[in-house]
């Protein structure tokens, strides 16, 4: 029996409402709005979604001026994010090469704007090439 369950996925960010759209946009995902429509306050953390509802809530937390973690990563985390994805296009919409894939590895890492480290598969045969496209 467990004792815990998956409920999000969480990542911090210098920049965080700026974070939370490409991530929007790289995974095709939307900002979670809260009950009645309103914005949530531009300092809190954004939470977004899979509109389809088959991945996990991801929140973009800002991390404070001065913080020890504030501003782009220099190291790998030790959580990260994996997506099937098109590497050349995340490239394009602002992502960082960190290490292309070779005879060893099947996937690239690369960063996002903010620094943090996401690997990209080759989508599966049976996925559609342009995944931001539902």
């Amino acid at each position: 029996m467990a004792v815990a369950r998956f409920k999000d996925l969480v990542l911090e960010a210098a920049d965080h409402q700026r974070l939370a759209d490409w991530w929007c946009k790289v995974l095709g995902y939307e900002r979670h709005t809260p009950r009645f429509g309103e914005d949530w306050p531009p300092g809190w953390p954004v939470p977004i979604r899979d509109p389809a509802g088959h991945g996990p809530t991801i929140w973009i937390t800002p991390v404070e001026e001065g913080e020890e973690d504030a501003g782009p990563r220099r190291d790998r985390g030790r959580i990260h994010l994996d997506v099937w994805g098109d590497t050349a296009e995340l490239l394009a919409l602002g992502a960082a090469m960190v290490k292309p894939r070779d005879e060893g590895t099947g996937w690239d890492t690369l960063r996002d704007p903010e620094g943090n480290e996401f690997c990209v598969f080759p989508p599966p045969p049976e996925m559609p090439v342009r995944l931001g496209v539902r």
